[in-house]
């Protein structure tokens, strides 16, 4: 059991390479010091709280191990591994991010959909809610295990010992035994797997779903469908194993990623691209105006991806660095920055906008606001507020810029996946690289290193994501085919694609 619970540390993302070095004082006190990729830190005393809710859980107490004799100073300082102890706060909170991340989708859904034309905003905020039903499914079956399963293939892909969640639950006499997901195993506070588990379920949902924006309008219902399963098993996955699995490749490389800048925004935006290829612009595109239906749906959609976005950010702090505790302090930062670099975002684009056409527009304050959480995102728990200012409006100038190079390229990416998820993502890996100051250092702080790391990280995702995808949507072109045919795009996607209408 205990080997078991060790071994879900598995799940830890490549920010989190620190192992807290536990030794307790005759008077009980708790210090820790932690490794953050070569370079050693000192941490925070241990926040009694943590203790405080393992107690409040009724889980009996953790036996202490006594400090060793003067003699042997190293021997004092060694690592104590503990068995794990269930934290109900952390598990509340974790319970709390999860549904908040999940809640995102639908804020997608209603982001999209405003902006498409009316003939097409059901179908296109099917593209979202679909997701969360084939991704739940693939998720529990197979997802999961080959995401933060034991590595079987030199840090590539994980096995199938997790396939339908198995082993996170047994049963001794009758009695529901449940695996704990324990982020420091020198520290007793967990949380059970099955939460962490679903916690990553909502990453994965969302991260294809972003993809739709790219191809809303003109693709077919079937021929998504079958993307969404073979890209999330095929990209999605691998993906999340490389960056957040401590066998991963880039993991051991040491790449930043707090919460998803390389595999949740970089590969869908990338992935979006890739698709473009096959799928074709719109008819009309771009001499037809084909403006937004309803705006407001759109605005409503920013409100729910920023408050959703907490969980995303913040919720990621369940494995963060010099972090045993999900609802202490790393997830405080998280949170502000995620308050902070958005705003920045909303206003950087709203400036640009102001400045290049001459009004500010509704859309490209919200348009904004979202490339400043895509660029926060890799960042959040590795930079301090002045640096999350830095992030927001550097995020929404570049991804004002990516979406205006659209016109120049004469790409038609419906919704802007690629201008704001694909290019914002990249810069937010990138300057997390240089502006990271919290449990690791960046090129400012004079790690090269770090940076060098980064790049790496930001190309083999990229390409990988790229090529993957290319095959996947060649093979889907040439069996079923991609896109509905011209009479049925003329009439709109809701009725030939669902046989239903948004407004009767």
């Amino acid at each position: 059991m205990v080997q078991g619970c060790i071994k879900l540390l598995s799940a830890m993302r490549p920010s989190y390479l620190m192992h807290s070095v536990a030794a307790l004082s005759l008077a009980g006190l708790l210090s820790v010091s932690a490794a953050a990729f070569g370079e050693e830190a000192k941490a925070p005393a241990a926040p009694v709280q943590t203790q405080t809710a393992v107690s409040s859980a009724g889980a009996a107490a953790v036996p202490v191990p006594a400090a060793a004799p003067a003699a042997a100073p190293a021997e004092a300082a060694k690592p104590k591994n503990v068995d794990p102890v269930l934290n109900t706060g952390d598990t509340a909170w974790m319970l709390v991010s999860s549904a908040l991340v999940l809640l995102m989708i639908p804020g997608l859904a209603l982001f999209y959909g405003g902006m498409v034309r009316q003939k097409n905003v059901l179908s296109t905020m099917m593209h979202s809610f679909v997701a969360m039903g084939i991704v739940g499914v693939q998720w529990a079956v197979i997802g999961y295990s080959l995401a933060f399963g034991p590595d079987v293939s030199g840090g590539l892909i994980g096995n199938f010992s997790k396939a339908m969640l198995s082993g996170l639950i047994s049963f001794k006499a009758g009695v529901p035994i449940y695996a704990l997901f324990q982020n420091v195993p020198t520290e007793p506070g967990a949380i059970p797997e099955y939460v962490f588990a679903m916690y990553q379920c909502m990453f994965a949902m969302i991260t294809v779903a972003l993809i739709s924006g790219a191809l809303a309008e003109r693709v077919k219902f079937s021929a998504y469908c079958l993307f969404v399963l073979l890209w999330t098993t095929l990209v999605y996955d691998p993906l999340a194993h490389w960056v957040w699995m401590t066998d991963g490749w880039l993991f051991k490389k040491g790449a930043l990623d707090f919460a998803g800048g390389t595999v949740v925004h970089l590969s869908s935006g990338i992935s979006a691209l890739a698709f473009l290829i096959f799928l074709g612009k719109r008819r009309g595109f771009p001499q037809e105006r084909m403006a937004p239906h309803s705006l407001p749906l759109t605005l409503i959609g920013v409100g729910l991806l920023w408050f959703g976005w907490f969980g995303f950010n913040a919720g990621s702090a369940i494995v963060g660095a010099n972090c045993s505790d999900a609802a202490g302090g790393l997830a405080g930062l998280a949170f502000a920055t995620t308050t902070i670099a958005p705003a920045a975002g909303g206003l950087a684009w709203m400036i640009a906008e102001w400045i290049h056409s001459g009004k500010p527009s509704a859309l490209g304050f919200g348009s904004g606001v979202v490339a400043g959480l895509v660029g926060i995102t890799p960042a959040a728990g590795f930079v301090q507020p002045g640096s999350a200012i830095i992030i927001g409006l550097g995020a929404g100038g570049i991804c004002y810029l990516g979406v205006m190079m659209k016109a120049k390229l004469k790409y038609d990416d419906s919704l802007d996946a690629f201008g704001v998820h694909g290019v914002g993502g990249t810069f937010g890996a990138l300057i997390t690289g240089v502006l990271a100051t919290v449990g690791a250092t960046g090129l400012m702080s004079g790690n090269v290193g770090q940076f060098v790391t980064q790049v790496i990280a930001v190309v083999a995702a990229g390409a990988y994501a790229f090529i993957v995808t290319l095959i996947i949507s060649f093979i889907l072109d040439k069996t079923i085919g991609l896109r509905v045919e011209k009479e049925d795009e003329i009439m709109g996607l809701d009725q030939t694609q669902h046989s239903e209408s948004a407004y009767n």
